[in-house]
């Protein structure tokens, strides 16, 4: 059987890719024009829209990477340009989500599998601190498997990411900041942060990430251990599939 720490590391990437692949495409940046938002308004609006409506501030905590007052900017101005409230938009962005779906994987096989994979994962896992993944994973999930397998895969990638970012808040050596600043270099002042304030990339910070990488693994690993060897199969060879029927564009995503 597929080893819970071989699945973990396989399924990671697939899932980062295919989670975040409805965000900037024109499909979703058309439908956030319809309520007056730009691609990262309707972004950070959408994807913390789960939160609900809550002050700038707790959405910054909860991305972690992200400059306070670009956050602070962008939801402010956002709802004021919408006029809706941030769960509104939340649920729009998710229609997003289940329209990707729905659009690419009509014809792929082995989604219900997929689906009852990553649905057994979803529920065992512990949401304590994980303050975005437990508001994305109490959204209820569509019938039809095309629009579900997507938004499960969302939902899994805010779990591995609201992990990791406790495991680089614990990590002796490096922050979020630092750790952002290693890992997206070129997203640097996208997330709102001056070129000046960048912190340097020592060996030090990189050893330390590492460390952060491998205790994320321990917070997400319990979950995935409750998969037996054919739903750890379902689940890996259900993401291998879903990666190759989506657009190459899609999967290239800056959350």
């Amino acid at each position: 059987m597929l080893s819970t720490e071989d699945l973990v590391a396989a399924a990671h990437p697939l899932i980062n890719d295919i989670g975040s692949g409805f965000y900037f495409t024109p499909e979703a940046l058309a439908v956030g024009r319809e309520y007056g938002l730009d691609g990262y308004r309707f972004y950070f609006l959408g994807r913390g829209g789960v939160l609900g409506d809550v002050e700038p501030a707790v959405v910054a905590s909860a991305f972690g990477y992200f400059h306070p007052a670009l956050v602070e900017r962008m939801w402010t101005s956002g709802l004021e340009r919408s006029g809706l409230s941030a769960r509104q938009l939340g649920q729009i962005y998710l229609r997003c989500c289940h329209e990707f779906g729905r659009r690419h994987l009509g014809q792929v096989s082995g989604l219900d599998a997929f689906c009852e994979a990553a649905s057994v994962v979803n529920s065992v896992s512990d949401r304590a601190g994980l303050t975005l993944y437990a508001a994305i994973a109490a959204q209820p999930l569509p019938s039809d498997l095309p629009a579900r397998a997507v938004q499960l895969a969302a939902v899994l990638r805010e779990f591995r990411g609201s992990a990791h970012l406790v495991a680089v808040t614990a990590t002796d050596g490096i922050d979020p900041l630092a750790a952002h600043a290693i890992r997206r270099p070129e997203s640097w002042t996208l997330f709102g942060h001056d070129e000046d304030s960048r912190p340097q990339g020592t060996a030090q910070r990189h050893a330390a990430l590492i460390h952060a990488d491998t205790l994320t693994d321990r917070l997400v690993m319990p979950a995935f251990d409750a998969l037996d060897a054919d739903a750890r199969n379902a689940l890996l060879d259900g993401l291998t599939a879903i990666q190759r029927a989506l657009p190459q564009r899609a999967t290239a995503s800056r959350g």
